[in-house]
């Protein structure tokens, strides 16, 4: 693992050095070998983390990758589209086919809780983009209740809730955490209440 964590580090670094390293490991992500996509996804989220600015360019080719069968290219790639967003909000917008799907993934946690932040934070921008992206939050909420990554989740949607929502998604997400605010426990509670006070 550390051998991995290394070579990640060394392959982000490069990339974050020399423009041509990085539209290489750009070019693994849709190459043949599953194991080299998934690992220039992983070294592309850490060149994303340091400077944000260098992967937007690509950001096709991100869109892209959420047609990758395994889950953490798919994931990896929905992380860096997140990071995009408070950017350039305009060319995530294309994501949004991979996101559903990745939303619905019913094999893969990992997957599902990347596209839902994704979808919260694309969400959060404009009203008309709240209204078109609500549907897939309300059903992921919806789905996901009892999961082990709901409680990732609702951090996500408590961000939502943050953003610049119409007054129709705001009364919607009210009704649709309203529950738990009065009835659940923990975090549940304090989380869906958060919301609750964000929508008010």
């Amino acid at each position: 693992m550390a051998e991995q964590t290394e070579e990640l580090e060394r392959l982000s670094q490069e990339a974050i050095a020399s423009e041509e390293k990085l539209q290489e490991l750009v070019s693994l992500l849709s190459g043949s070998s599953r194991r080299e996509r998934q690992t220039a996804a992983a070294a592309l989220i850490l060149v994303a983390q340091s400077d944000i600015s260098r992967v937007i360019p690509y950001h096709a080719e991100l869109v892209d990758a959420l047609n990758r069968p395994e889950a953490r290219t798919r994931w990896e790639c929905l992380d860096i589209l997140t990071r995009i967003v408070p950017e350039d909000s305009r060319v995530c917008d294309k994501a949004l086919p991979g996101a559903e799907a990745a939303l619905f993934d019913e094999k893969n946690g990992p997957v599902r809780l990347a596209a839902m932040r994704f979808m919260c934070k694309l969400g959060s921008t404009t009203e008309a983009r709240s209204e078109r992206i609500w549907p897939f939050i309300d059903e992921g909420i919806q789905c996901y209740h009892g999961d082990l990554e709901y409680q990732d989740m609702l951090a996500a949607v408590v961000e939502f809730s943050q953003g610049k929502l119409s007054d129709e998604v705001k009364e919607k997400l009210a009704h649709r955490v309203r529950f738990d605010a009065e009835n659940g426990r923990g975090w549940l509670k304090r989380k869906s209440q958060a919301v609750l006070d964000n929508v008010k």
